[in-house]
Formats: C-alpha cells, sequence, structure tokens
C-alpha cells in the first residue's frame, strides 16, 4: 500500500467527510452511556426505543417478515422470474441455495406455530420456540434497523482505513489480522455481537476482509456486551463479582483469539477475497512512510475523498436492513429454536458434557458432575448454563461456568445462527468444532483464575 512518493489527500472538505460521520458513527456504536439497564450504547438505545413504539405490534411484524420471506423465496427458487432476478437486491435476498430454502421455510413454520400457540409443546415452550420468537427475535429486529441504517457511518468515511493502519502492528502479528478488524471487536464489546458480526459481514462482502479473516472474526471477536455479562453474573449470584470476572473473560478471550485461529477450521480457510481483489489496495493511493500517525491520517482522507454521497449511503443501509430482516430473521428462528429443543428435551448435552468431567476433577473445580452438564448446552443458548448452574451451592463453579458460557462465544440461538444466516464462509460443523476449542483452551484459564480468586 505504501508508496516511496506520497501524496497530499488534505483539503477540508476530506477531513470533513472523514470526522462528521466518523464522530458520529464512534458516538453511536462506540460511547457507553449510562441507562436503567447499566452501560449501553446510544444504538442499543435507540433498538430499545423502538422496542418500546413498537410494543404489541412486533410478534406480528416479525411473524410477516418470516412468513414473507419464506414464500418470496420459494416462489423464486421454483418459477425464476426473470424480471425480478435482473434486480441485484432480489437475487441477493430471495435466491439463495436449497438448503437456505429450507432453513427459511423451516423458521416460517415455526414461528407460525408459537405466533399461533398451535402446535407441538416442545415446539411452542417458552423454553425454545416461544423464547426465541418472543425474547431475542424482537431485540434483534430493533437492533438489526438501527445498525443496518448507521453502520455506514464507521464504514464507508475512512475512519476504518484510519484506526485499520494504527492497529496493524499489533493486530497482524498477534492475531493474524487486519487493523480494522480492532473496531469489530470494541463494537461487539461496547454494544452487541450481532453488531459485530454484521459489521464484519458487509466488510467481507465488500472486499476488506479474505474469507479466513471474516471467518476469524466473527468467532473470535463478535463478543456479548458488558450488559449481558452483568446478567449472566446476575444469574449466577456473584454480581459483586464484576471485576475479577470481566477480566477473567477477557484473558480467556485473548488466549483463544491468538491460539484457535491457528487450528482447523479456521487456518484451513482461504485467504481469498469474496469480490477477487483486495479491496484496500485496489482503492489505490500513496501514503508516507514516516509517521504511522501521517500514513493512518492520509488512509482516512483518501477513503474520505472516495466516500460515497447521502442518497447512496441510505440505499446502502436500506439494503442492508432488508437483508438482515428477510435474511437473518428466518436463520435464527429455525436455527435457535432447534438448538434450544434439542437441549430441552433431549439428553444429547448432558452426554456430550460427560467427557468433561475428568476434566472439571483434574482442574479441581467443585460438583465436577454437574457443572459438566451445562458445558455444551451453551453451544444452544449462552445463557442457558447460567440458568443451569445457578443451584449449585459453590461459588467457584458458578462463576468458571459463566465465565465459560461467556468466552465460548458460538451459541445458535443468535451468533452462531447469524453467521449461517451471513456470507461468511462458516459451516455447522465449523461452528461445533470451534465451539469446542474455545471451551478447550479458555477452561484452564478460567480454572486458574478462580482458584487465585476463591
Amino acid at each position: 500500500m505504501s508508496s516511496a512518493h506520497s501524496v497530499n489527500y488534505f483539503s477540508w472538505r476530506n477531513l470533513a467527510v472523514l470526522a462528521i460521520p466518523s464522530l458520529a458513527g464512534l458516538f453511536l456504536f462506540m460511547t457507553p452511556i449510562p441507562s436503567a439497564q447499566g452501560l449501553t450504547i446510544p444504538v442499543a438505545m435507540l433498538a430499545n426505543w423502538l422496542k418500546t413504539t413498537l410494543g404489541d405490534a412486533i410478534p406480528m411484524l416479525l411473524t410477516v417478515l418470516v412468513v414473507s420471506s419464506a414464500l418470496a423465496t420459494l416462489g423464486t427458487k421454483l418459477f425464476q422470474p426473470a424480471a425480478l432476478l435482473q434486480r441485484p437486491l432480489w437475487q441477493k435476498l430471495f435466491n439463495p441455495s436449497w438448503i437456505w430454502l429450507f432453513v427459511r421455510l423451516l423458521g416460517a413454520a415455526l414461528i407460525v406455530m408459537v405466533y399461533s400457540g398451535v402446535g407441538p409443546a416442545f415446539v411452542i415452550s417458552k423454553a425454545t420456540g416461544a423464547l426465541v420468537f418472543n425474547d431475542l427475535l424482537p431485540v434483534l429486529l430493533c437492533v438489526f434497523v438501527f445498525a443496518g441504517l448507521l453502520l455506514p457511518l464507521l464504514l464507508n468515511f475512512g475512519l476504518l482505513e484510519m484506526v485499520g493502519t494504527l492497529m496493524s502492528k499489533i493486530m497482524r502479528p498477534v492475531f493474524r489480522l487486519p487493523g480494522r478488524s480492532a473496531v469489530d471487536c470494541i463494537a461487539s464489546w461496547l454494544g452487541d455481537g450481532s453488531v459485530g458480526i454484521l459489521l464484519t459481514s458487509k466488510q467481507y462482502e465488500a472486499g476488506f476482509y479474505t474469507a479466513r479473516e471474516a471467518a476469524v472474526i466473527g468467532t473470535t471477536f463478535s463478543a456479548v456486551s458488558v450488559t449481558f455479562c452483568l446478567v449472566v453474573l446476575g444469574q449466577v449470584k456473584l454480581e459483586h463479582m464484576f471485576v475479577p470476572f470481566y477480566a477473567t473473560i477477557c484473558l480467556a478471550g485473548i488466549v483463544a483469539a491468538i491460539i484457535v485461529p491457528r487450528l482447523p477450521p479456521l487456518n484451513r480457510k482461504s485467504d481469498t477475497y469474496l469480490t477477487g481483489t483486495d479491496q484496500m489496495v485496489a482503492e489505490g493511493g500513496h501514503f508516507s512512510r514516516t509517521s504511522i500517525w501521517a500514513r493512518a491520517f492520509s488512509h482516512g482522507l483518501h477513503r474520505a475523498s472516495m466516500a460515497p454521497g447521502v442518497g447512496s449511503t441510505i440505499k446502502e443501509g436500506l439494503e442492508t436492513v432488508l437483508d438482515m430482516l428477510l435474511g437473518v430473521l428466518p436463520v435464527i428462528m429455525a436455527v435457535g429454536s432447534c438448538a434450544l429443543i434439542l437441549a430441552e428435551y433431549t439428553p444429547l448435552f448432558s452426554y456430550l458434557g460427560a467427557p468433561f468431567v475428568p476434566v472439571f476433577e483434574l482442574l479441581q473445580i467443585p460438583f465436577a458432575s454437574e457443572a459438566s452438564k451445562s458445558v455444551m448446552v451453551g453451544f444452544a443458548d449462552m445463557f442457558v448454563p447460567s440458568i443451569l448452574i445457578s443451584t449449585v451451592p459453590n461459588e467457584m463453579t458458578r462463576f468458571v461456568i459463566a465465565a465459560l458460557s461467556v468466552t465460548q462465544l458460538i451459541y445458535m440461538s443468535e451468533v452462531g445462527a447469524l453467521l449461517l444466516g451471513s456470507r461468511i464462509p462458516v459451516t455447522l460443523l465449523d461452528l461445533l468444532l470451534i465451539f469446542l476449542l474455545r471451551t478447550i483452551v479458555t477452561l484452564p484459564v478460567i480454572a486458574g483464575m478462580a482458584h487465585l480468586l476463591f
């Protein structure tokens, strides 16, 4: 990217285009502000406002969106309407592979059963389909609307280029990732993992991440928010330990971020771009070799000089919103509900957790048998392990399981379904293997911290 011949990209116009949208994006996505539920970010507050405003209309709206997506996809796949398929947006929204048509139809069938209250008990139960429908989808619906509309402020005006240049000396050698991925991590940490995945997916589709980089970032840095960590701690009655709890999560997460991407399946992902070219290189630019700060500023100004207009930015935001609402919500309804049904009504996760009994015993964690039952269920939903372990009369065990459930990171009721619904190149088997690897890598770290604390 750098050249011996530096070009001066400074102009007051470029500076304004870099500064104003980027500062607005930083405020909306990365500025912690106090709320009744604790620290949050403005986008989350906007999502909560929309959720309150829509109120009782949300269940009907969700059902209409998921069913409409399934029917439009079915019609497109069966009849291949040439006029509609010539429109890139329609092609993108409603012409996926046959397997995704099946997933959308399954999501539509499940959401109709839950909404109407007519169907098998294991589908409409408050612990399975109704949990996804009533607790998860309304939040994601509202987050998707504002995150989709406002993400271009972070993506398109030079902020990522500037931060990426500054962070490259850390992110490349330590995590084998571009510096701009640091923004994904911060957005997830302060806001929500779904925001981080949406940001990563957009960057991958635009040609700024390779397949390997997108898969690593989506499965490694899309952490849950600080606010949700407080919810988990409340469930296991350890609110007074927030600082050591979060320090443990950060330490275990960094260790996992260094080790897991260097192992299969992530290290076998292709270092190729979806668009065929590295968009950073394609955009060109000649930047100073001297100061990294000057080079970062030049990167940002160069990107700002090519920034889209207001109309194009709004159009891109609306298309992103439609893609998330019609493409991802049905996947989350289908995959999340099925995972919770397996967790609630079958002994599958108890059997899968049995091999961890000797591991907990080796790590000297009390109530090893009870702890092992909650290890694998985290693949279905991140909050379920904390519910299962909350009755165990030992603070160390509750601390370990609560921290482990957060650092496992891949759970099918949200993050896993979001990844599968995106164009990030990961499969269900990939996600299961990454979940297991993260469990194996982070458990000793968390156990070690627990022994220091208790």
